[in-house]
């Protein structure tokens, strides 16, 4: 049965500085899924550690934190029926050698780390993530969620 959900991508540095957003934007779009909140931001090392905290002490971490930090994403929320496997389907392999053709990483990674996406993996990364990047979002859901009680 499908279900509907939520899920948080980032689309990285790396790709925002090569004006990809339309391309990737589209790709998410042509299957199905629709944009419940985007915005594009300039993230600080502290936020981009609390995002991240789950790969902290790991080889990649301070790299990753670099390469996230030096310039500007476009945050998203998409919406849509079996979201989180669709967009890890769609994304592909995190690293772009063993990403499928097709998909996102294959086509637009320039490495394990500039690899232009990031998506949540898991319905509970999604709920963790989406309340830290869009808090506005979630305090406005449960606003109409306690008004329809």
């Amino acid at each position: 049965m499908e279900k509907v959900q939520k899920s948080l991508v980032l689309i990285k540095p790396d790709a925002v500085e090569r004006k990809l957003v339309g391309k990737i934007i589209s790709m998410y779009e042509e299957h199905g899924l629709n944009i419940a909140a985007m915005k594009l931001v300039k993230l600080d090392k502290t936020f981009a550690e609390i995002h991240y905290k789950e790969h902290k002490g790991k080889s990649f971490f301070n790299d990753l934190i670099k390469t996230i930090t030096r310039s500007e994403i476009v945050a998203i929320v998409l919406q849509g029926e079996n979201a989180i496997e669709k967009i890890r389907r769609i994304n592909g392999n995190t690293n772009p050698e063993k990403a499928e053709e097709g998909t996102i990483r294959k086509m637009y990674a320039l490495n394990n780390t500039e690899n232009s996406v990031h998506a949540s993996d898991c319905e509970e990364s999604a709920e963790r993530e989406i309340k830290l990047w869009f808090p506005e979002l979630v305090a406005k859901e449960e606003w109409f969620s306690a008004r329809n009680m």
